[in-house]
């Protein structure tokens, strides 16, 4: 690569204002445990007895994986949008097309937890309001004393019939729906509940990053607390039954609850569950999205990420522990929680109280959920504001208002995401296609950041870091990037066989988006922003690339492992 032209901008709207510690940053994001939420239901049915093995064993790799992370984002305090921000800045001396590719799969793997985190909680306000009734409830047995008698069929389609009779509207009309290849879209009640969430999110979110963290310091004191308390409840209490965690094997098929074998299908099941839960596990890497807005990055940066990493440790082990010792495999793989509109009854239901209890914990449910919504529009938000003042992104979204928060970003975020919420709403398998795109994009984004680690060693080596890994970690790190990339190889096929494929296609649109920036807007050149924390003398020799070809070779072995993985392992 030629040596990296400079182009100057200005930003008359501002910048992001150093308002918070290491504190701020824990409590923004702090509502990511909730993101076990998502998903928690959907692995249960597909690795069963291995719930609690494979939640663990995600939030460990996340946990040593964060230490990488913490060392690359002390080397720019100036910089916002988190790891992929700073990773992007190791990758662009070699490559001009790598480097904005990290940026944009991190956003779009962050962004839609907006859009299905709002769904999911629009499922719980209606599951609370207008509860489906089941084959045992008083309605349906009302319903069949009365009619039952004139209907031709078995008694199961009789039921089925009753069921349907006495589901409220509410659960079934939609203004607009259509399905079309492997999801759908629906303008339902889901939708417009959910949207109404996401506009109240923005509201709060305008007031900028210290308003942010003052809100969400007090919804994560309310979240927090209950999800120990679910998770810790059912040990103290004996609910939790060993026996639910054997044999330890896979299913032998998804969502059915007998246990299948180490063989092929029970290898491509688990590694696809390793897969999703890396959505949530690893997603405390945010901590470190709000550098140039901390007072002191050079301690908080660490902290903020070490300490969210030990939240996320605590609660995404006890959480998955005490679900699969109460519920066990066949009560995991109900539909209601395979689908994850019944997780938060199901959790509330371990700690016992009754209705009163059970509600009062699904309302707190609701609170992590849009905790989780906050967390991701604050760190999403942030990277497509830094994408664009480092030259990745369309100008447009560098503008930043008086409260110093990303407006213009925030506006693309939740116009996106109105629209990926209409797919999200219209079926589960809509919900899981959404999430394992995404996740598709985030193990690209964590493939690239974490082998960004020995190349910013390597090319910056000199440069003094407020925090380094012991390089046994970093070294540890970069194993787990090409392990990540067959977990994605081997599992996105579990959750749509298109996934992986249509993740592919959506990390690539970026490459018409940087060259109109970069080419039309910019001239060719980057801004100067972009380069400012490289520490490494100017412009030519930010371009010195002292790993030589290891970073291209690293590439070639990343495609070929999620290839290879993708072609070995079949359900």
């Amino acid at each position: 690569m030629t040596a990296v032209g400079i182009v100057e901008t200005s930003d008359e709207s501002g910048t992001l204002h150093r308002a918070i510690d290491w504190k701020g940053a824990f409590w923004v994001a702090s509502g990511v445990p909730a993101l076990v939420l998502f998903s928690i239901g959907g692995v249960a049915g597909n690795v069963g007895a291995l719930t609690f093995a494979v939640w663990a064993l995600s939030m460990i790799m996340g946990f040593i994986q964060s230490f990488t992370y913490a060392e690359i984002a002390g080397l720019f305090p100036n910089k916002s949008g988190g790891a992929s921000i700073y990773g992007a800045a190791a990758w662009v001396r070699y490559s001009k097309l790598i480097a904005p590719l990290s940026v944009w799969c991190n956003w779009f793997a962050w962004s839609p937890v907006l859009s299905l985190g709002c769904s999911i909680a629009a499922a719980y306000i209606i599951n609370a309001y207008a509860p489906g009734p089941t084959a045992d409830s008083s309605a349906v047995i009302s319903w069949l004393a009365a009619h039952g008698a004139s209907l031709a069929g078995s008694d199961a389609d009789k039921t089925a019939a009753a069921i349907a009779a006495v589901t409220p509207s509410i659960r079934n009309w939609s203004l607009l729906s259509h399905h079309f290849g492997p999801m759908g879209f629906s303008l339902n009640a889901a939708f417009f509940i959910g949207a109404a969430l996401m506009l109240m999110v923005f509201a709060i979110q305008h007031r900028g990053i210290m308003g942010t963290a003052s809100v969400q310091k007090w919804i994560g004191l309310m979240v927090i607390v209950p999800m120990a308390i679910v998770g810790v409840v059912p040990i103290v209490t004996g609910q939790v039954h060993l026996s639910n965690f054997i044999p330890m094997l896979p299913l032998a098929a998804s969502g059915a609850p007998d246990a299948g074998s180490w063989n092929l299908a029970g290898w491509t099941l688990t590694l696809g569950g390793m897969f999703i839960a890396a959505w949530s596990t690893y997603g405390f890497e945010t901590a470190v999205c709000y550098t140039s807005e901390f007072r002191n990055p050079s301690t908080d940066t660490f902290k903020a990420i070490f300490y969210s990493g030990l939240l996320c440790l605590a609660l995404f082990t006890l959480v998955p522990f005490a679900f699969q010792g109460v519920l066990g495999v066949s009560g995991m793989l109900a539909g209601p929680i395979g689908d994850g509109s019944g997780v938060a009854e199901a959790l509330a239901g371990m700690v016992g109280g009754g209705r009163i209890v059970t509600g009062i914990l699904v309302i707190l449910m609701i609170l992590a959920l849009l905790l989780s919504i906050m967390t991701a529009m604050a760190g999403s938000s942030r990277t497509l504001y830094q994408g664009s003042v480092d030259g990745w992104l369309p100008r447009y979204l560098s503008h930043v208002n008086s409260h110093g928060a990303p407006t213009r970003a925030m506006w693309t975020d939740l116009l996106v995401n109105l629209a990926v919420l209409s797919i999200a709403c219209a079926d589960s398998a809509s919900f899981f296609f959404i999430l394992a795109v995404s996740n598709c994009g985030y193990i690209i984004f964590n493939f690239l950041n974490l082998n960004s680690g020995w190349i910013h060693r390597m090319d910056s080596g000199h440069v003094a870091r407020p925090y380094r890994a012991p390089t046994w970690l970093l070294a540890t790190g970069s194993v787990f990037a090409f392990i990540n990339a067959a977990f994605m190889g081997a599992g996105a096929k579990v959750w749509n066989p298109m996934a992986l494929w249509a993740g592919f296609i959506t990390a690539a649109l970026i490459i018409p988006v940087f060259l109109y920036r970069h080419y039309v807007q910019d001239g060719g050149k980057f801004p100067h922003e972009m380069l400012e924390d490289l520490h490494v003398g100017g412009p030519t020799a930010a371009t010195e690339k002292r790993a030589g070809i290891l970073p291209y070779l690293a590439l070639i072995a990343g495609i070929a492992v999620v290839l290879i993985a993708n072609a070995i392992f079949v359900v």
